[in-house]
């Protein structure tokens, strides 16, 4: 959900022919209405639920991706001049349109909203659903109305993450194929991969994810470990996740609240990267280092009970000692 719907305003982006679009503008601005504040929040619940995304930040060349001079120019003029952003920005999107093969139009809804005390630009193309409308005479007749469900294309720009210089500002879903790079394009998006970082933030959403607290995962440590198996089956075969799949194979039960807590918006996480090896052990193994000792061990010795966590003393303590390390503490106790 959104705090704040500011402004709103729709157009059109219309297919000619093969490879060719033209834009057809709507109103300058919508009133912000009951209804425009539903449609609205629903298609924010539904791009924030979607777990294939990608992430990234404005490409360093603004003169053939423009989207940021304008966005820039927007808020400069204290987001005022909506109208003005709109249009600029539905050229920008009809020339992308027609540099793609199968890149489709439909109706162009941007909002400009306010959330957690950020303020974002989104933007989502969709198109029209044929229903069916009972009458008062009780006679049926076809309706249209907007499919909010199955709309493709959508992104986001959190402009005050953008102004406060964060690494990752700007969200899109990417789709299936290669049909969204004009969406991509459109919002002038540079989505160089981190794949040290993108890892580092798959596993804290994973172990939030199955915090024992939230009841979600009947088991820490089985979960962690399967998805431990998964990533470096990836990384074995130099495969890209894909978090649906990924969702699907770790958790079936409800491979949709998984997916959903991937696809988190504010955290920024995109798949489409091969996971790290040497952060991914983290996943399945605890280490720390003091000035005077340090200690490495996996999440299966705390499962099996041959280390013992007291959370109230703040201590470990470790069973099963290997002979040659019982045989030098022995020899140091004399």
């Amino acid at each position: 959900m959104v705090d704040k719907v500011i402004q709103v305003a729709v157009h059109d982006l219309k297919r000619k022919g093969p490879g060719d679009f033209e834009t057809v503008l709507g109103k300058a601005q919508l009133n912000v209405s009951k209804t425009v504040e539903r449609v609205v929040n629903e298609l924010y619940t539904l791009y924030a639920s979607k777990a294939s995304k990608a992430h990234g930040r404005f490409s360093e060349d603004a003169d053939n991706y423009p989207a940021q001079t304008y966005i820039g120019e927007f808020q400069k003029g204290g987001f005022q001049d909506f109208a003005a952003l709109t249009t600029k920005l539905m050229a920008t999107l009809t020339v992308q349109a027609r540099k793609k093969a199968g890149a489709t139009g439909g109706h162009v809804l941007f909002a400009h909203i306010e959330r957690d005390a950020s303020i974002y630009l989104m933007v989502a193309i969709i198109n029209d659903k044929l229903g069916a409308l009972l009458t008062q005479d009780f006679d049926i007749a076809d309706v249209k109305h907007l499919d909010l469900d199955g709309f493709r294309f959508a992104g986001r720009v959190n402009i005050t993450a953008w102004l406060g210089e964060a690494d990752r500002y700007i969200g899109f879903l990417k789709g299936k194929g290669d049909v969204a790079e004009y969406f991509k394009e459109f919002l002038g998006c540079d989505t160089t991969v981190q794949d040290l970082q993108d890892t580092r933030t798959l596993i804290q959403v994973l172990e939030k994810f199955a915090d024992p607290a939230k009841g979600a995962v009947k088991d820490k440590h089985e979960f962690l470990q399967r998805a431990y198996e998964i990533c470096e089956r990836h990384v074995r075969e130099a495969a890209p996740l894909d978090f649906e799949a990924f969702a699907n194979e770790l958790y079936p039960d409800k491979p949709e609240d998984l997916a959903r807590a991937l696809g988190d918006p504010d955290v920024a996480l995109g798949d489409g990267f091969v996971p790290n090896r040497r952060s991914l052990r983290a996943l399945v193994r605890f280490r720390a280092r003091t000035s005077l000792w340090s200690v490495e061990f996996d999440r299966a010795a705390l499962a099996s009970g041959k280390i013992v966590y007291d959370p109230e003393k703040r201590t470990i303590t470790f069973k099963e000692l290997p002979d040659d390390l019982v045989e030098e503490l022995e020899r140091e106790r004399e």
